[in-house]
């Protein structure tokens, strides 16, 4: 046995030895591979801010809604639709390189300030004329006004000895061209009716839940959304594919190239013409509920999208520090997921929370803490040098997330709603020449 162990030794020595030589040699490509990729990095995120200090400025708005909200939830829809093409101005290479221009996005935001709950939209004051008039077109008596931030009314350099926080990003399960569940699944009767009664809308739970926090204690959610077009993010390609996967559709073959062919002509190949076993398509070889995952998938590749970011972040004094308040966004966030399809989670690099045992346990939960916190306060997307952090959406799983409820909907006394309707003035009314 052990002289066999020696032969082997001797026999595998010389290709480990020019295996360990060819490390040696090339080790430095891959240092450099990313030391490229994080000054790129680096060099577009000082652009990026350069010009963003420069030239955009942002605007927080309040949006209040009346009692009632006769409208289908698909108006939302039609909204966001406007909004994508107010939004999407993509720069070119010069844009982005030299003067540091990007696609910029503009934050929905539900938040809870004390059992209060409230929504914001902190956009580009540049957009706002067309921003507002979207929703104008769709909500005319809602009624939106300038708001003060109310990130400022807490601490800025949480946590400390007297505020703490818990908070993360959220991603999906599966691969983003997956869709989510959307509000057409929680309807009683068609999705067209005005009647809100026949809506089960889940932003009642997020808004009865925030009216159970209290004094002393904040919840937010976040969602970051810029838009996407198949230049940058490509979703329809990779939605088509993965329809074709799904569908077990064979894959187009690929012409050999001319050597390739020359090769096979020397070699004596020849090609033939392969019967075809079945003569229906896969697709009539589906299950049900195969099919109705590559519908819902072709469904939402069809649609106007996002690249989005959202986040959930609790904020209490620490004596009023609830933990089970926490996790009322997650909970949330379950009622939109299904096996079959995709679901969103909360995303454990952006966790507060370290398991132990773990090195350096405590510093590191406070630099996330400090991270999630600053980014949210800055509604910045989650990125880092290797991607990651953003998922695409489209505006049918946007309008399902962040919609107006009417009181029938959403009976919680403590939203504010705005009492009066407003009516436009009667058109016999005199006007100066």
């Amino acid at each position: 046995m052990v002289n066999f162990l020696i032969e082997t030794y001797y026999i595998i020595l010389p290709y480990l030895e020019f295996g360990l030589a060819i490390v040696f040699s090339i080790w430095w490509i891959f240092l450099l591979y990313y030391a490229i990729k994080l000054i790129h990095f680096s060099y577009l995120l000082w652009k990026n801010t350069e010009w963003l200090i420069g030239n955009v400025s942002r605007t927080l708005l309040e949006i209040k809604f009346p009692r009632e909200m006769l409208k289908p939830l698909r108006v939302m829809e039609d909204v966001f639709s406007v909004i994508w093409g107010a939004m999407y101005d993509p720069p070119n290479m010069k844009e982005a390189y030299f003067e540091g221009k990007f696609l910029l996005s503009l934050s929905l935001e539900i938040v809870s300030l004390e059992g209060v709950p409230h929504f914001y939209m902190r956009i580009p004051t540049m957009g706002r004329k067309l921003i507002e008039g979207a929703i104008y077109a769709q909500y005319p008596n809602v009624e939106i006004t300038d708001a003060d931030d109310y990130t400022r009314r807490v601490p800025y350099n949480l946590p400390n000895k007297d505020w703490d926080l818990w908070g993360c990003n959220f991603m999906p399960v599966k691969e983003d061209i997956y869709p989510i569940k959307t509000y057409k699944k929680f309807f009683e009767g068609g999705m067209d009716s005005p009647y809100e009664e026949k809506r089960m809308d889940p932003i009642t739970d997020l808004i009865e839940s925030f009216t159970k926090i209290g004094k002393g204690e904040q919840l937010w959610f976040q969602i970051i959304i810029s838009s996407a077009d198949d230049d940058a993010n490509d979703y329809v390609k990779r939605g088509k594919a993965l329809v074709n996967d799904l569908s077990k559709r064979p894959k187009p073959k690929q012409d050999k190239s001319l050597f390739e062919k020359m090769v096979d002509v020397f070699l004596g190949k020849t090609e033939e013409a392969k019967k075809e076993e079945n003569l229906l398509p896969p697709e009539m070889f589906l299950t049900s509920g195969e099919r109705e995952v590559v519908a819902a998938i072709e469904e939402k590749v069809s649609k106007l999208g996002y690249n989005c970011s959202l986040r959930s972040v609790y904020v209490a004094r620490r004596e009023n520090f609830f933990s089970p308040n926490k996790i009322l966004p997650l909970a949330y966030m379950n009622q939109f997921g299904s096996k079959n399809l995709n679901n969103l989670v909360p995303w454990k690099r952006t966790i507060t929370k370290i398991q132990a045992p773990d090195f350096f346990q405590e510093r590191r939960v406070n630099i996330r803490k400090r991270d999630l916190f600053t980014r949210y306060v800055n509604r910045d997307s989650a990125f880092s040098p290797y991607g990651g952090g953003r998922c695409f959406l489209n505006i049918e799983e946007i309008a399902t997330l962040y919609h107006f409820p009417g009181l029938n909907v959403a009976p919680t006394a403590q939203l504010e709603r705005l009492e009066i309707k407003k009516a436009p003035p009667p058109p016999t009314l005199p006007v100066e020449e």
